[in-house]
């Protein structure tokens, strides 16, 4: 019984190694063709993508009160995190102050986090269209 493993063993591992070596990775060639035009697309909603004051955007608003309460939660703000810049708004009666120009829901709420931490009333919002 003890030669019958032996030899079932031995049979394995020769099989095991003749089909190993012929075994290879693949290796391709990738060739991309695409209209030429595609990168004047890109570049064009690259462009479009800059737009500040596009309402489709999210932004997070900081501070709602007095100017001068505004203009210190500006200044802590941009202290606090550089990778935003804040703006003061008036809308009466009140300033604001309001950070960010998010693409998506997801990049508002990941800010909002990091902001809540020094601005604990912030809140996301999507500006209103101006009516001009």
């Amino acid at each position: 019984m003890n030669t019958y493993k032996l030899r079932i063993s031995f049979l394995s591992v020769f099989c095991f190694a003749l089909t190993s070596t012929y075994c290879f990775s693949q290796q391709g060639h990738v060739t991309i063709n695409q209209d030429k035009h595609i990168t004047v697309l890109l570049d064009l909603k690259k462009e479009m993508n800059k737009n500040e004051t596009d309402s489709e955007r999210f932004k997070i608003q900081v501070y709602s009160g007095n100017r001068s309460g505004a203009q210190n939660a500006k200044n802590e703000f941009s202290s606090s995190f550089g990778d935003w810049h804040p703006s003061m708004q008036y809308e009466t009666p009140n300033f604001k102050i309001w950070a960010g120009n998010f693409r998506t829901r997801l990049e508002a709420d990941r800010a909002l986090k990091r902001i809540k931490t020094k601005f604990p009333s912030a809140f996301i919002f999507k500006p209103k269209k101006d009516k001009n």
